[in-house]
């Protein structure tokens, strides 16, 4: 599958130049995490947290009570 070039990759790019975070959001099915998976190709040191699993979600937490 071959990825289509988004003018947001730069800007994606830059903000994680600038800002520890960076949230990705958008509709269903419109290429979020395709988005993702090939900035983490280019970029081993980049951390990928999918916030609907409970394991990611709960990274996020810390003193390590649960969240819901």
């Amino acid at each position: 599958m071959e990825l289509i070039q988004r003018k947001l990759t730069t800007e994606i790019n830059e903000s994680l130049r600038h800002f520890p975070v960076v949230a990705i959001t958008g509709p269903r099915q419109c290429g979020k995490s395709t988005l993702v998976r090939y900035l983490l190709e280019n970029d081993k040191e980049l951390l990928y947290l999918d916030l609907e699993r409970q394991s990611d979600l709960q990274k996020l937490n810390e003193d390590g009570e649960k969240t819901y």
